[in-house]
């Protein structure tokens, strides 16, 4: 039952990465570094070496840092298999179904394919902590770049069916711009409401939104609530898909 310590750490405008440690082994890891010196100085500080760089996708803004830090650390690579050959310097792919261990941590794989086709997403049940990428944001998801909207309705799917007290880390800090759009889709959401109030409050102070909950997303994040009947009714779409739907509130988030 290895549990993760995790920190976060910002980078370039509005990425996040994120720096993992099992205690039991001293088994360290970062997620999606897209810049190398904030993480190197992370480690630096506090006197760490690393096992891992810990790859979702093959996008610039979460790979760029890796050759650098595997040139001053001596780590290896993990991704997505589907992506091996848009990610120079992988040691290990993984799959739908496979597990990554970082010391007696151990992580599943699913793959989320939408923002790109071979994305994948580590979720750790000891914790439980789900490391998303550009699959799942607060109160968002990611754009469809590679695949369309069913198969990143599909894809949410899986991380909306994790227990709801999952910890949801994600790539970016897109939560302010997120919550004034998920008003216009389900603007008679109470939780969303409060929720978004807080999150005005919290990034005036300059704090993170970041982890959220797998329960607070299915709650009031409009991607994971397609088959909601309020917002069904507000974009006079009561009978169509649900995937149908949330390719409609992708277009309008694409479009605000």
């Amino acid at each position: 039952m290895a549990r993760l310590h995790v920190e976060t750490i910002p980078i370039l405008r509005d990425n996040y990465a994120y720096l993992l440690t099992e205690p039991e082994t001293g088994s360290t890891a970062v997620v999606d570094p897209g810049e190398a010196g904030p993480v190197l100085a992370a480690l630096e500080q506090r006197g760490r070496r690393l096992d891992w760089v810990v790859l979702t996708h093959h996008h610039h803004d979460h790979v760029a840092g890796l050759q650098e830090i595997k040139r001053r650390t001596g780590c290896k690579a993990v991704g997505p298999r589907g992506e091996y050959s848009r990610i120079a310097g992988l040691d290990l792919t993984v799959a739908e179904g496979e597990s990554f261990a970082l010391g007696h941590a151990v992580a599943e794989i699913f793959e989320t394919p939408g923002h790109t086709a071979g994305h994948v997403c580590y979720y750790f049940p000891d914790d439980p902590a789900l490391f998303s990428g550009d699959t799942l944001f607060v109160l968002g998801c990611g754009r469809l770049f590679e695949e369309d909207a069913a198969a990143m309705w599909t894809s949410l799917g899986k991380l909306a069916a994790l227990p709801p007290e999952t910890k949801v880390y994600c790539g970016h800090e897109y939560t302010l711009a997120n919550a004034r759009f998920a008003l216009t889709v389900d603007p008679d959401n109470a939780d969303l409401a409060a929720r978004a109030r807080k999150i005005e409050e919290a990034r005036e102070r300059g704090e993170p939104t970041v982890p959220t909950t797998i329960g607070e997303e299915l709650a009031t994040n409009p991607f994971l609530r397609a088959d909601s009947a309020p917002i069904r009714q507000h974009l006079a779409m009561r009978d169509d898909p649900a995937a149908a739907v949330f390719g409609e509130i992708r277009r309008r988030k694409d479009l605000a």
